[in-house]
């Protein structure tokens, strides 16, 4: 019996270490993108790694890639509570809290209005000509809806999914989601007008 659960043990985490290196450069990137510290960003995707091992390696396999996002999120807001906790301290005056730092169904009616069109991640994708001026775009984002736009446009996640990964409600997945693709599609126009210009 215990060479048994030993096979299926090393079994499971040669899966592991499969899907590990499969996530790893897009949670890289995810990171670097809400933190702009490499070395941060590094830290972060370890410590996510490290702790789906740990505590998630017995879930099924298909149980992984949302329980990995949970953790990686979890990770990014808490780089981010503690960056604006040193910035209350050594600039109290200067902070400013932005209106998606809360969760709250109520931070508006949005996410009853929205257009399902406009919960499309593929469509979004498909007007952007260079990806790096979504990037770019993204990096600005506020974190919630940067973590939101993330999780169903490269990760693919459903709503239901992505407010697992974030940790609030559907409510909310939809309301970070088109605070985010409004501000993206507004830089891809942007870009449009810019090219536009330039050829005249």
């Amino acid at each position: 019996m215990a060479n048994k659960t030993s096979n299926i043990s090393h079994l499971n985490m040669n899966a592991m270490n499969v899907f590990l290196a499969s996530v790893e450069r897009r949670a890289f990137r995810m990171a670097l993108l809400a933190t702009r510290e490499p070395a941060d960003a590094f830290d972060i995707v370890q410590d996510a790694m490290f702790k789906l091992v740990k505590t998630y390696q017995q879930h099924t396999q298909a149980e992984w890639p949302a329980l990995f996002q949970r953790v990686l999120q979890n990770r990014i807001m808490d780089w981010h509570r503690h960056k604006k906790r040193s910035e209350q301290w050594f600039a109290p005056f200067k902070y400013r809290k932005h209106d998606d730092d809360d969760d709250n169904d109520t931070l508006d009616a949005m996410s009853l209005i929205v257009d399902e069109r406009e919960q499309n991640p593929a469509v979004l994708l498909e007007l952007a000509k260079d990806m790096d001026v979504v990037l770019k775009a993204v990096e600005g984002l506020p974190i919630r809806q940067q973590q939101a736009f993330l999780l169903r446009v490269w990760e693919g996640f459903d709503v239901a999914t992505t407010a697992l990964a974030m940790n609030c409600s559907e409510g909310s997945v939809k309301t970070h989601f088109y605070r985010a693709t409004q501000s993206i599609k507004a830089a891809l126009a942007e870009e449009v007008l810019c090219d536009q210009l330039t050829k005249n």
